[in-house]
């Protein structure tokens, strides 16, 4: 029985997860570098090696001065094999060592002769490594043979000689621009890619010289330049050259526009596009200017090549915001790329018609945007909505069908990112388009009914409470406000109360329902929501009687808070209850760093970076958050709500001094542990802490980041994570081991 035939790619998953260099170490390949010392060389051996120690370096794997300088003087054994795959290797692994200054003479000679060699392969690789590694009194030894390789018959020499000129530029400018002559003359070769490599070159050596590089683009654009690749440059350069003459310019024709628009006859894709793109960005382009160019776009839409259907669309995509009316004539070759199977063309071909289609031409956008939506990631869906919202601000009429039609995606799975667009659009609206008001609200609160996203949902109700008390019935939305309260975890329920407050202070006549809601709020489980429902029931006044609300509760509702919170932090603390009421106004308007310094015993030398006391709330704050987030097993916790003011675990006379912060999330809390080893003479090693959680039985141990080295005198951190009940209060004792290998240091 035949068996049936199975396609590879079914196992491609399995591929994709095998890696010929998974597992290996950097002390194993260290080892099997000895086969650069065998007397009989391997070549496939020992290009096996190198590749892998150029994988470790290329994934940021350090070598120590010795095992570098041990690696390089073992690979400069292998210039006596005549192998010429190894020989490339070896040039390789030479450039990415970067030998020190006394090492690259060791290598010069060897190097040297192969940029002399008859094979053309060695002599352009040469050249490569010997421009990297050399210095500047090489460079005058050997810049003869430079000079030489630029105008050299094989392309490839010339190419790397040229190529090294690019890079010595940024070291040794002097020495390269004494080339000009060679480079100068290369611009002439037939050769594609060395005519590219010369006239960037030749470029960065005069682009300090606006005259200069104005005489290089009016020679070269006389038809002398072959190269595609080389055209392209030219392009760019001759682009720069009319924006800088732009503002000597008294009007008339543009100089050089004539070149940009007779390489829209160019035989090659590349040239044609590249000089499309720099007529539509020129500066104060005219319909007339851009016509020949619109023109080339479109046929571009309806190539065969997808890169030049997303380029071509891509552009037009651009000069519809600026020239909307230029691009109408290409509407309906970019309707058919609706259903290009690129969803990024789609996209882009979506928002291009969205810029550029007129009133009567929405609807049918609409119902083709419908489709298409459920087929694209959430990037692209945030540029189709962030369309739909100019398109509705340029038709205001039209509204309702796409307010709809946000309202309605809004429904639908998507990230937090989309989400967030699509409210942000609709609130927009509301803002622009007086009618949308009580519509767009409404969506609003349909939305808040099942929105997972706690920052949207009290964004939202933030909005809802300085909008929809300015609407005919303010009543309508009372509803969906109160539901929050019952509904959704503790700081959308203190959200929904300030949102309730604002709509007694501006609506009178729903005074009294308001108290009423208010004083059930006064029952909830979270401090916050109780406190705030406290403070706007004795702030509102009048015990919910039809009165006119006073305005300086108005002001305190609505007002914008006009001091720092740090410094409102600060004062509160520092606020001792008395007769006299706590002063807002006494509250410093400007941030000033308050030192929190701690004593240590005379002697002891004082901790630095994250394990010292911090010096400035808001900067440790944000160093807590950075380092947090540098650790990938913490960075997917989230962003911390609150961090505490280290603690000291030790005694200031102990040899390893230990401090802790807590970091609280919402279903977490990480224990910091800031290390310093005091005794010079030792180094400690996997320094861990074990928590003891008997104490705190509603938190469970989630793991803990051990410190692999404690260095004297060098803070570092360890962690440890709990995971905590989400939404209630939670109290538990903790009791702390510090763990660590000693090492004695000579």
């Amino acid at each position: 029985m035949a068996q049936p035939l199975v396609k590879k790619d079914d196992d491609r998953d399995d591929e994709a997860e095998y890696s010929p260099f998974m597992g290996i170490e950097k002390g194993a390949v260290l080892q099997e570098a000895r086969v650069f010392n065998d007397p009989q060389l391997d070549p496939r051996r020992c290009s096996q090696v190198i590749t892998k120690l150029l994988y470790l370096l290329n994934q940021g794997e350090t070598f120590t001065k010795v095992e570098a300088t041990e690696v390089f003087f073992a690979v400069t054994k292998l210039f006596q094999s005549k192998d010429v795959g190894l020989r490339r290797m070896l040039y390789l692994m030479i450039k990415e060592l970067s030998p020190s200054a006394d090492e690259v003479i060791i290598v010069t000679s060897s190097l040297m002769k192969d940029m002399n060699s008859k094979t053309d392969m060695y002599r352009a690789n040469a050249i490569r490594v010997l421009c990297r590694i050399t210095d500047g009194v090489l460079l005058t030894q050997i810049e003869r043979y430079l000079k030489q390789a630029i105008v050299d018959k094989n392309p490839v020499v010339a190419s790397a000689a040229l190529v090294s000129g690019i890079h010595l530029l940024q070291t040794n400018p002097e020495v390269v621009k004494r080339w000009s002559n060679e480079v100068q003359e290369a611009v002439q070769s037939r050769a594609a890619l060395v005519q590219f490599h010369a006239l960037a070159l030749l470029h960065q050596i005069r682009q300090n010289d606006r005259l200069a590089v104005s005489k290089l683009v009016t020679s070269l654009t006389r038809g002398t330049v072959r190269s595609p690749l080389a055209q392209c440059l030219l392009i760019r350069y001759t682009s720069q050259v009319i924006r800088e003459s732009a503002s000597n310019s008294q009007g008339g024709d543009r100089p050089f526009y004539d070149f940009l628009e007779g390489c829209l006859r160019h035989k090659a894709e590349m040239v044609i596009f590249e000089a499309a793109r720099a007529i539509t960005e020129l500066s104060g382009v005219t319909s007339r200017e851009l016509t020949p160019a619109i023109t080339v776009l479109q046929l571009f839409l309806s190539s065969s090549k997808p890169v030049l259907r997303f380029a071509a669309v891509r552009t037009l995509n651009k000069v519809a915001m600026t020239h909307p009316m230029a691009v109408t004539n290409c509407n309906i070759d970019m309707e058919s790329l609706i259903s290009d199977q690129n969803r990024s063309i789609a996209t882009l071909a979506i928002t291009t018609l969205l810029k550029t289609g007129n009133e009567s031409s929405v609807d049918r956008l609409m119902k083709q945007i419908t489709n298409f939506m459920s087929d694209i990631a959430d990037e692209f869906k945030i540029v189709v909505v962030e369309a739909i919202r100019s398109l509705c601000l340029k038709f205001p009429l039209k509204y309702r069908s796409l307010m709809n039609f946000l309202s309605n995606i809004l429904r639908e799975e998507g990230g937090f990112e989309y989400k967030k667009a699509i409210v942000d659009s609709i609130v927009i609206l509301i803002r622009d388009i007086p009618d949308a008001k009580e519509n767009g609200l409404l969506h609003l609160c349909e939305f808040i009914e099942d929105c997972e996203f706690t920052y949207l949902s009290t964004q939202i109700l933030h909005f809802l409470g300085i909008e929809g008390p300015k609407t005919s019935d303010p009543s309508k939305y009372i509803r969906y406000i109160y539901n929050r309260v019952h509904l959704e975890n503790a700081t959308v329920r203190a959200a929904a109360v300030s949102t309730l407050a604002k709509f007694g202070a501006m609506v009178d006549a729903l005074k009294p329902r308001i108290f009423v809601l208010l004083r059930r709020c006064l029952f909830d489980s979270d401090d916050e929501v109780r406190d705030r429902a406290t403070l706007y029931l004795n702030t509102l006044g009048g015990d919910g009687e039809v009165v006119e609300t006073d305005k300086g509760v108005k002001e305190f509702l609505f007002g914008a808070l006009d001091i720092p919170l740090v410094n409102l932090e600060t004062s509160l603390r520092n606020y001792e209850a008395s007769e006299d009421a706590f002063d807002i106004n006494s509250v410093p308007k400007e941030v000033k760093s308050q030192p929190l310094a701690e004593k240590k015993a005379p002697g002891k030398k004082q901790p630095t970076g994250l394990g010292a006391p911090p010096a400035a709330p808001p900067t440790t704050v944000d160093a807590y958050e950075r380092l947090l987030s540098s650790i990938p097993e913490l960075a997917s916790l989230g962003k911390p709500f609150k961090s505490s003011a280290p603690t000291e675990l030790t005694e200031a006379e102990t040899e390893y001094a230990v401090n802790v912060v807590k970091h609280i999330y919402d279903r977490h809390v990480v224990f910091q542990y800031n290390c310093t080893n005091t005794i010079p003479e030792q180094q400690l090693e996997e320094v861990s802490v074990v928590v003891d959680s008997s104490d705190a039985e509603e938190f469970g141990f989630v793991l803990s980041k051990p410190l692999r080295s404690l260095p004297y005198d060098s803070p570092g951190q360890t962690f440890v994570v709990f995971e905590k009940p989400e939404g209630v209060p939670a109290v538990g004792k903790f009791s702390n081991t510090l763990k660590f290998i000693v090492k004695e240091v000579s």
